[in-house]
């Protein structure tokens, strides 16, 4: 995997950019696009973690985290979580490894707040992700969020 990696924030100077970001067609109905996260980040400031993801100088991807969300507010035994929210990885980009960077950076920043496990929610189906959530350790939950499976990686304890 490159060196150059890294997260960046969304800046005036990569906005445009970011909105441009596409995958490919066969996953338009699997993700939403970035525009739309961006949106959601605006109005939930609290809880989102937008960020893109970069190559050296090349843009290859977007990635939002949510931190400390209550997925079934009416239930008192639900607990806050922190996961994955989205995850567009650039249609010319898929495969070389930046979509486990994304979801590994924001791991650690579940961690770095303190969080143990991750939480991820995705489109079910053979054409959705749920193979690539299951190799890098995400466990279904059995729950539903909307119409989306929930899983689980546990971040152990050396947080």
């Amino acid at each position: 995997m490159p060196t150059s990696l890294r997260l960046e924030p969304v800046t005036p100077a990569t906005i445009d950019a970011a909105l441009a970001l596409k995958v490919r067609p066969d996953q338009e109905g699997l993700v939403a696009p970035v525009v739309k996260s961006l949106a959601e980040a605006y109005a939930y400031g609290e809880t989102a973690w937008p960020r893109l993801v970069l190559d050296g100088d090349r843009l290859v991807g977007f990635v939002m985290a949510f931190f400390d969300v209550t997925f079934y507010p009416d239930q008192p035994e639900d607990r806050p979580r922190s996961g994955l929210w989205r995850l567009n990885i650039a249609a010319d980009a898929q495969g070389g490894g930046y979509g486990r960077f994304a979801v590994e950076q924001v791991c650690a920043e579940i961690r770095r707040r303190g969080g143990r496990r991750a939480t991820v929610t995705y489109v079910p189906g053979d054409a959705g992700p749920a193979g690539f959530y299951a190799r890098l350790g995400f466990r279904p939950t059995g729950e539903l969020s909307g119409d989306q499976e929930v899983a689980e990686l546990d971040l152990g304890d050396d947080a």
